[in-house]
């Protein structure tokens, strides 16, 4: 990592699924004009890889040389998530299933995968800056982050968002459904052996089941502006249009 990566200020958003995490950091990336970490799109590349390859999702060494030789592009779009190639071929919505999800959180729960995966993370810390959104970005990946902020919302707003989300997609699929899916994603992800869900010590949390986009991302602003480490000059505040909260 050069010198202009490590001085690069870092603000982390991690929560569990259906926060409004993805949604929420790429606003704020977008605000700032940072660089964009989408750290649950790696493990779901993953999933999508080794269901692609026929790796057993319980394989933890075939599954950590597929992670230490992923073909993965991320190529950035203004106000959008980066479209993400995978061997060539364009998988951006694909990995967006709850299949795929569900894949992803069972791979993210092995040690070997993880630390495979960490290098290839911090290497997204440029200039002028990164949000990165995940799990354990302020307790793992980048612990020396100027502000790290954990998301918090109910189950069942979380199961709603998601609903909405996958309907507008024409997926069919039943609330009941979700929040049990919901659930036992929760439990994997807090009961692992490694870098388990969690805030970290010095993160700021944020109840957003009574909040807007909007208010969320104003809330992160104001944050930041009371934070000595960071830029002076911020990009000019944009409107920010009404998104799903369910990534």
């Amino acid at each position: 990592m050069t010198r202009q990566q490590q001085n690069a200020p870092i603000i982390t958003i991690d929560g569990a699924s259906g926060t409004g995490k993805g949604t929420i950091s790429q606003l704020l990336a977008d605000r700032l004009g940072w660089n964009f970490l989408d750290s649950g799109a790696l493990y779901r590349v993953l999933g999508l890889a080794a269901q692609k390859h026929s790796v057993a999702l319980d394989n933890e060494p075939a599954l950590e040389v597929l992670a230490q030789h992923l073909d993965v592009q991320f190529i950035a779009r203004k106000n959008d998530f980066p479209r993400i190639i995978l061997e060539g071929e364009e998988v951006t919505d694909l990995i967006r299933t709850e299949k795929i999800g569900n894949a992803a959180s069972i791979v993210g729960a092995l040690p070997a995968v993880r630390t495979a995966l960490l290098s290839r993370q911090r290497d997204f810390r440029e200039a002028p800056g990164l949000v990165a959104d995940g799990r354990d970005m302020g307790t793992v990946v980048f612990p020396d982050a100027e502000l790290k902020i954990f998301l918090l919302a109910s189950l069942e707003e979380r199961a709603s968002r998601r609903l909405k989300q996958l309907k507008e997609r024409g997926i069919n699929v039943t609330l009941h459904d979700l929040i049990e899916e919901l659930r036992a994603r929760d439990r994997r992800d807090k009961e692992r052996a490694v870098a388990p869900l969690k805030p970290a010590e010095d993160a700021i949390c944020i109840d957003t089941d009574p909040l807007t986009i909007e208010q969320v991302v104003e809330r992160m602003m104001s944050e930041i502006y009371q934070k000595k480490a960071f830029p002076a000059t911020l990009n000019p505040v944009n409107k920010i249009t009404d998104m799903s909260v369910a990534e």
